[in-house]
């Protein structure tokens, strides 16, 4: 908890505070959390939000954490400032581990604490007199018992019920109103509050999760064909699109299998639009032939993989990184394609189009690495820092309208075309089926230039070796066109923290705590473009790096052996994690801690939290 409401003279932020929800599924955490998220947000607070989850309609453990503050805010925190326990389970896992000064609300009469620890605020509720008149509205009153705590006018909550519950009617908007009201009046008669308000910012800010700021970037990027078929953490992409397919002019196709979507999608991409599907390990295994199919016909897709713990159904409500030379070998054989892993919710918007201008350039795949804590996770954006307009760019690509002189590759009838022609960058005129006098073959086999396959009769080892190299030759360029990394933080630190994908907020958070906390200085490279790799600039980096730890959520270290493969530079130490659940902050300090103090060279950390 962070309060500097006296005093703000360093530019830091005012307030900084986490709200837990837990109890089972089923049990309504969403609708509590999603009132909190968006009252924060309408406050111009910036937030984070992760739901850790298991696989189960009914029961089990949920937990919701939502961290907000006026300065930035890229992951959960370390810590806990209120806790809202809906069963005995949470209470039993999560009480231990509150910090003093921190609240536990609960209902008094199902509910028992044990052992509390030294300066935490108990906060029972008469539940059962407090919701008279609704037995459903037990959640409202937790609500409004944290809001009430955090200084936040009673005025907001009210309007987020209405907002919330209108479709059902002015009763139930009334009757959780009066609920609401009567939670919000108990805990100011019987709590103590926090010792700061939340303050009210000059402009409000919107709550977007990853997986529907993928499919805002998809339709901005004019995504005209989605297919599909639903896997989590990948569903909510799916779903937004779906919503919106109408009012964009987008096909959206539910299909049997990961086999069937993938051939869809390539086949609509073929056909001119562009195409995306999104999907998790195990749908994306049974992708791969068809992504490799892609890169056979040049033809520009993409897929993003919304990694979680693995291998086979693994753990599919859980986080993880596991997935990155499942990418990097996806397709067997050779043929170029994009590999990128953004680092949020913002960055995932924004890259999608970004990705699809490198497509349908270079003709070839293009493939996202996010993950669950991404995609399901919940941040503030300004939705005027959005481009919702980003540059279209198709690329040398030939369609059947217009005229002779709108397509410079060939003339319409005179039955010249080669769809693979060797050119000097490797890259071909894209003809779309229909042009006249654009008549080739698109098969799944090598081709000559004009697409014949060169195994029919025999196979020509020249022609092979042409198109192999043709088809390599497209990336010479791509670099040139996409950002490489930069170093952030001082360039003579005593560690260089080095990550990609959803690594990059913790890090960064890791970094401001060991400067303010522990006076450690270390940097970070972060690495968005996994494929085609800034080799020369990352090296440049890392060769003048006094100790080099990689941070990433797997086992293996997938990503240090991808960066040794592509640099030859070998990291000092690592810091892993693979228990489903995210780092967070401290995870990484006590890690560089042990490892500057020569204690090892790799640190996998506890969850604390048991969820």
């Amino acid at each position: 908890m962070t309060n500097k409401q006296d005093a703000n003279t360093d530019n830091k932020p005012l307030v900084d505070f986490a709200v837990g929800i837990g109890g089972a599924a089923g049990q309504g955490i969403a609708t509590p959390g999603n009132i909190l998220a968006r009252i924060f947000a309408r406050r111009g607070l910036n937030l984070n939000a992760y739901n850790a989850y298991q696989s189960l309609i009914r029961g089990g453990h949920t937990f919701l954490t939502i961290r907000a503050s006026d300065g930035p805010v890229r992951t959960m925190g370390d810590s806990l400032d209120v806790m809202v326990s809906l069963n005995q389970d949470t209470m039993d896992r999560h009480l231990s581990v509150m910090p003093a000064g921190s609240s536990v609300i609960y209902d008094e009469a199902k509910i028992t604490p044990e052992d509390t620890p030294e300066g935490v605020q108990l906060c029972p509720l008469p539940i059962k007199e407090l919701i008279v008149g609704n037995k459903l509205a037990a959640n409202t009153v937790a609500v409004a018992v944290v809001l009430n705590m955090l200084g936040i006018e009673f005025d907001d909550l009210e309007d987020a019920l209405e907002r919330i519950f209108a479709r059902k009617g002015e009763e139930v908007v009334a009757s959780n109103r009066e609920i609401a009201n009567r939670g919000y009046e108990y805990a100011a008669n019987n709590f103590k509050p926090f010792p700061y308000k939340a303050p009210r910012l000059s402009k409000g800010l919107a709550v977007v999760t990853g997986n529907e700021a993928a499919g805002m970037g998809a339709l901005a990027a004019g995504v005209k064909f989605y297919a599909a078929y639903p896997m989590s953490p990948s569903t909510g992409v799916l779903m937004y699109i779906a919503k919106h397919a109408r009012e964009h002019g987008v096909m959206v196709r539910q299909v049997e299998d990961e086999i069937g979507v993938m051939n869809m999608v390539v086949g609509a991409a073929h056909a001119g639009c562009r195409a995306m599907t999104a999907t998790s390990g195990g749908g994306f295994a049974l992708m791969t032939e068809a992504i490799g199919m892609s890169g056979m016909l040049e033809t520009p897709i993409v897929c993003i993989d919304v990694q979680r713990a693995g291998p086979a159904t693994g753990v599919p409500t859980k986080t993880e990184q596991g997935d990155l030379w499942q990418i990097l070998g996806a397709g067997q054989g050779d043929y170029p394609k994009f590999v990128v892993a953004p680092n949020s919710q913002t960055e995932l918007f924004n890259t999608i189009p970004e990705l699809f201008n490198l497509t349908d350039r270079y003709q070839c795949p293009g493939l996202v690495l996010s993950d669950l804590l991404i995609s399901e996770g919940t941040a503030t954006v300004d939705p005027d820092a959005l481009n919702w307009q980003p540059t279209i760019d198709r690329g040398e690509m030939i369609f059947p309208n217009g005229s002779a002189d709108d397509n410079p590759y060939g003339g319409y009838n005179d039955n010249a075309y080669l769809r693979y022609a060797n050119t000097e960058t490797g890259i071909s005129p894209r003809a779309v089926p229909g042009v006249p006098g654009h008549i080739h073959v698109a098969a799944s086999d090598e081709h000559d230039e004009d697409g014949t396959l060169i195994s029919d009769e025999f196979t020509n080892p020249h022609k092979r070796r042409m198109m192999v190299e043709k088809r390599a030759r497209k990336m010479d360029t791509a670099l040139k066109l996409i950002e490489p990394p930069k170093l952030v933080g001082l360039g003579d630190a005593s560690a260089t923290l080095v990550g990609f994908g959803s690594t990059w907020g913790v890090n960064l958070e890791a970094m401001e705590k060991l400067a303010s906390e522990e006076e450690i200085d270390v940097n970070q490279l972060h690495i968005k473009w996994i494929v085609p790799f800034h080799v020369d600039q990352v090296s440049s980096i890392l060769k003048e790096a006094n100790k080099i730890i990689i941070v990433e959520n797997n086992y293996s270290g997938q990503f240090a052996r991808y960066l040794r493969s592509e640099t030859g530079i070998k990291a000092d130490a690592h810091i892993r994690k693979y228990d489903g659940e995210p780092f967070m902050p401290h995870h990484i300090v006590d890690g560089v801690k042990l490892i500057l103090g020569g204690e090892t060279n790799l640190y996998v950390p506890t969850h604390e939290m048991m969820v």
